[in-house]
């Protein structure tokens, strides 16, 4: 089921201040595909999510879901949360203490007055669904981070709404169970073939969930697209520097010859294969990954994006080494593999792939 959300705008009001959670939003959820609503703190996305549910009041704009406007300022439409036909899994998980896993799955078609046989063999296939085959008579809160999680999943998904939406859904799982539950709710979701909404801060679930994600900062959309161009390919200094470590080198645009554009910076030349529509002597910056800092063995002297510099520091942290290099007076941080052999206060010939050069205009 398709959302649609046009020209939508939400104020709050706190000591005489006006703070505008939503700015002119405009935006299309895509049917059957896991979206997700990523930024910082504050910067719109639960109220947005809120508001596709029902429980926040919009001062103005559209929401549709399917053909069905269930929200228009000018046209005078509000249809509440519970006629929209929506699902949702919240942060805190939401279930009953004193229900047992049966009743808090079966909770929403008992409201609905289904028969009761009906009722046991939906909360089966739903448990069994989400792999919870067994547990239907464990009380809700005796159980696991992860095990609650499914509750609140299955209890989403046995009314069989048009979509299903979740606000920060794991952030109160450890580390490891969260890296199990990520890979759990893709699989059940891609399953499903189900529209989903998905917010979060943590730049990991949306480039590992997601069939989209929008990046949100002070209420607004500020760019949109598979998590490949989201991290490779934006434009954006904001959007790059949130979604991942980077180095930002400044420079100026020198010239473009074959198929790289030159840049002028503090540290040399630098090679990027990425076309910009920035015109010579216009201010630029380069956005490196620390992954695509590759060590150069041996004293080469010639070649596109290959400087020197002095690795000042050096942490291992399992899978790799991550560290600095000063090159001149800039410094870049780096992560390489860990049988590399490289050492604090070495210095070292270091290569940047004008592939994975993205120019962000500043």
């Amino acid at each position: 089921m398709e959302i649609s959300i046009k020209g939508l705008n939400k104020n709050y009001y706190s000591e005489g201040k006006t703070i505008a959670a939503l700015d002119q939003v405009d935006l299309t959820i895509p049917a059957n595909r896991i979206f997700t609503l990523l930024g910082p703190s504050g910067c719109g996305k639960t109220t947005l999510l809120r508001c596709i549910v029902g429980l926040e009041m919009p001062d103005s704009g559209e929401i549709a879901i399917g053909d069905e406007v269930v929200f228009s300022a000018e046209k005078g439409i509000y249809v509440p949360p519970d006629r929209r036909g929506l699902g949702m899994v919240f942060q805190t998980y939401a279930t009953w203490p004193h229900m047992n896993v049966f009743d808090n799955v079966a909770y929403p078609l008992q409201t609905r007055n289904e028969p009761k046989e009906e009722i046991v063999r939906k909360v089966a296939r739903t448990l069994h669904f989400v792999q919870l085959d067994g547990f239907e008579k464990r009380p809700a809160t005796k159980l696991s981070g992860g095990q609650q999680q499914r509750v609140a999943l299955a209890r989403a998904l046995i009314a069989e709404p048009k979509v299903i939406l979740f606000d920060e859904p794991l952030s109160n799982l450890d580390a490891k169970l969260r890296e199990e539950t990520r890979k759990e709710l893709r699989a059940f979701l891609t399953e499903l073939k189900i529209t989903a909404v998905y917010v979060t801060h943590d730049r990991i679930e949306a480039l590992s969930l997601s069939d989209t994600v929008a990046v949100m900062k002070s209420g607004r959309i500020i760019e949109m697209g598979t998590p490949w161009e989201i991290y490779f390919d934006s434009d954006r200094r904001f959007v790059a520097d949130f979604i991942g470590r980077a180095n930002f080198i400044e420079g100026k645009v020198s010239t473009s010859e074959d198929s790289f554009t030159m840049i002028d910076s503090a540290i040399g030349a630098i090679a990027c294969e990425k076309k910009t529509e920035a015109s010579p002597g216009k201010a630029v910056t380069v956005c490196i990954r620390p992954e695509f800092i590759r060590v150069l063995e041996g004293d080469p002297k010639v070649g596109r994006n290959i400087f020197r510099g002095r690795v000042e520091s050096l942490v291992f942290v399992g899978d790799a080494y991550e560290g600095e290099i000063r090159v001149g007076e800039t410094l870049l941080i780096f992560r390489i593999e860990p049988t590399t052999a490289v050492r604090e206060g070495e210095e070292i010939a270091l290569h940047f792939d004008p592939r994975h050069c993205s120019i962000l205009l500043n």
